[in-house]
Formats: structure tokens, sequence, C-alpha cells
């Protein structure tokens, strides 16, 4: 596994208990919950400088981040979505929407392995469709 992929897991791990914490999306305080997660659970040290470009850039782009997923998300708002897929989703329209170093198929592919690994077998179904489309959206 690559230290990308461990970063995107570690990231999904984090954004997860930060869901359920209800704690501040303020990058700032991002960036310091972030480095407690990774001390308190002892990540690894070459996954923690993409993880927390994830982390921080999900938390300057979540508002448009969650638009797009329930523009994408028919019948789905995104409250509702589990947390596993919904961070899913965030850490991969992160990439396809803000990342220039990362190409569309590599975040949709890295997103479905993951939830492959921490979601259930109807999800990766969803997170195919709902990227998909996003990224439909985003090339025209």
């Amino acid at each position: 596994m690559g230290l990308r992929r461990k970063s995107r897991e570690l990231a999904l791990q984090f954004l997860f208990s930060h869901d359920f914490q209800e704690r501040s999306d303020v990058p700032d305080a991002l960036g310091r919950d972030w480095k407690l997660f990774c001390q308190s659970f002892e990540a690894g040290p070459k996954t923690i400088p993409y993880g927390l470009v994830l982390v921080e850039g999900i938390g300057r782009h979540l508002d448009e981040i969650d638009t797009l997923l329930a523009g994408h998300s028919h019948h789905w708002r995104v409250e509702r979505m589990s947390a596993v897929d919904r961070n899913i989703l965030r850490i991969a329209v992160f990439e396809l929407r803000y990342s220039g170093d990362v190409p569309a198929q590599v975040a949709i592919n890295e997103a479905l392995e993951i939830a492959k690994r921490y979601s259930i077998d109807d999800s990766v179904a969803f997170i195919n469709g709902v990227l998909d489309a996003i990224q439909i959206t985003g090339s025209q």
C-alpha cells in the first residue's frame, strides 16, 4: 500500500472521529486537532504531511465540497450519508477539484479501494456514481 493511500486512510479516520466529536472545521483548528490525533495514534511520520493537506484542504473547501456532493447524490442529503462514505467522498472531491497533482481516475480509484475496506458493499457503487457525476461536470 502506497504512502498516499495510507495518508488518505489516516485522513478518513481523523475526519470520521472529527464528525462524531462535532469539532470545529476551521482549518487552523483542524491542524491542531490533526497533530493531536496523529500523536495519539502513532501515525507513520511519512503519512502525516499529505494527510494534513487533505484535512486542511477539506476544511477550507467544506461548503463547496458538500454542495457538490448534495448536487450529485440524488435523494441523499450529505448529513444523512454514513460518516465513512461522506468523508471518503470529501477526500476524493477535494482531490478531484482542488489538488492539481492527483489524476481524476486515481482519486476515484483510491476512494473505491478505501470504501471496499471501510464501508459496506453497496457504498462502493454509490461512491463511484457520485464521483463519476462530479468528474463529468468538472470536465465540461
